[in-house]
Parts: structure tokens; sequence; C-alpha cells
């Protein structure tokens, strides 16, 4: 059995962890409320950008842009967004799950990491990696959404993909967060994009087509930007569960713990007890010799 100080040693360095816990528990719930905040005012912008696309491609200018075009079957691109760290449940496992789940479809598929665990799971299984963006902060950003979007533009437009899909997190709630596959181009059809009967009285200036060219490619800048923000509202959430996990299985490790230390003190102060006696046992006999 181990000792008091053996037990009480191990006791302050949980509580110590249980410290750093806790407190990345709330550091996660903070950065959470802002990052949710942002995910759900973004929905509406992403969504309403997409049927625009979709109304001008049906009545103004189908198949205008490479950008638009079903190119049939060829290689595909993914784009994997993850995080950097862990100490976030199984978010990052999760996603990539079903990211390797989707490109064992394809043929020589290529992939653009987002996040330091996607590129180092991708990169160990030898997918082919054509860009890897890191070190993206703990927020979503426009310019990392841009960068990332001018990458799978350039891709498409030089043939070297048919088709970009998008591997992420939505965040549906604390609790919830749903990795999904997301088709980015060539633009996929929805219930909008399909709807019959003549053209919305609109008037584009300066023409329709150059309404087209200039949204394209601001459409996937704003789709991956809110992939990042939907993403990253996902980490927080799955952080602040995870640690909030952890600070509890400390506490429940302390408490096991302090029963243990009182079980050895006094089992210790019994076997004092019994030597005392066994010694005055001793001396009467002697005594009485």
């Amino acid at each position: 059995m181990a000792t008091v100080r053996d037990i009480n040693r191990r006791i302050r360095s949980i509580q110590n962890t249980q410290q750093i816990t806790r407190a990345m528990k709330i550091v996660a719930a903070t950065k959470l409320r802002r990052a949710e905040a942002n995910a759900r005012q973004g929905r509406p912008y992403a969504d309403g950008m997409r049927e625009v696309l979709l109304v001008l491609r049906r009545h103004h200018a189908p198949d205008l842009d490479p950008l638009m075009v079903d190119r049939g079957p060829g290689p595909a691109c993914f784009v994997v967004v993850t995080a950097d760290r862990g100490l976030c449940g199984s978010y990052n496992a999760n996603v990539l799950r079903m990211a390797e789940a989707a490109l064992r479809k394809e043929e020589a598929p290529l992939v653009i990491a987002v996040g330091r665990k996607a590129r180092d799971y991708l990169r160990r299984r030898g997918y082919r990696l054509v860009a890897e963006y890191t070190g993206l902060g703990d927020e979503a950003r426009w310019e990392d959404a841009r960068r990332v979007g001018e990458r799978v533009v350039a891709l498409m437009r030089d043939g070297q993909c048919a088709a970009v899909h998008l591997v992420f997190t939505k965040f549906v709630s604390t609790a919830v967060h749903r990795p999904q596959v997301l088709q980015v181009l060539p633009l996929p059809e929805t219930e909008a994009g399909r709807r019959e009967g003549p053209a919305p009285l609109v008037l584009y200036e300066p023409s329709a087509e150059e309404v087209l060219r200039a949204l394209l490619p601001r459409y996937v800048n704003t789709v991956l930007f809110h992939a990042l923000l939907e993403s990253k509202a996902s980490e927080h959430a799955a952080r602040m569960i995870a640690m909030d996990s952890a600070t509890e299985n400390a506490q429940e490790m302390i408490d096991r713990l302090i029963l243990e230390r009182n079980r050895a003190r006094q089992a210790a102060i019994t076997r004092e007890i019994i030597e005392i006696v066994s010694g005055a046992d001793a001396l009467k006999k002697q005594g009485g010799v």
C-alpha cells in the first residue's frame, strides 16, 4: 500500500492538472460564445449567395464559367478542415474519419489540409497534399479563407481537378457537432436552382455574365469562410466539453485518493496502537518474570 506522503503527492499533482483543465474550460466557453454568434450570423449570407448564383446560372449564363461546368469523371480535390491542437475530444477524429471515407471512394484525389491535425494525419497515410494551411488561430479570418479559395479556384481553372469538396464540422449546438462533406464546385443544384418557370425580374449591372464572374470567386471564399466559422465553433464547444469531463474525472480521482489516504492513515494508526499494546504486554511479562 502507498504511504500517506505518496498519496498526498499524487493528490497535489492531480489538483494542479484540475486547475489547468478548469481554466481551459472557461477559456473555451468564452471563445465559444463569440464563435457561435459568428457562425450563426454567417449562414444566411452564404446560403443567399449560393441561391443567387444558381438562379444566374439557370436563367442567364449556363456553362459560362469553367467553375460552373460539370466536367464528368476526374480527380477530385478535398479541403479538409480540422484543428491545429488536440484536447478537444473526438472533434478531429470524427472529421478525419469522414474525410478518409470520402477520399477512399476517389481515384488519386488531391487534398488541401487546413489545420495541423489534418496535415499530419493525411500525410502519414500517403495522400497527395497540394497545399496546407496551419496556425490559423482561435478565430476564423476572411484572409485565411481567401488564401484557400484562391488555391481552389486555381486548381479548377488549370484543370487539375474536376470537383472540389469541403470536409468540415457543422455546429448544431454545444453538444452536437456534425462532420459533413459539401460539394463546392461545380456549384451543386438545390431546390431553388431546379425551380421551373420564367427568370426573376432582376436587372444586373453591367450584365448577368459580369455579375456571375465577379461572384463566383467570392462565393468560394464565402463558403470556405463559413466552414471555418462552423469548425471553430465546433472545436471550442468540443474542447469545453472535453475539459469539463477531464475536470470531473480529476475530482473523482482526488476523492478516491482521499479515501485511500484515510485508509492508509487509519492502518498506520492501528499498526502503531498494536505495536504499543504489544510492547506494553511484553514489559508486563518481563516484570512478572
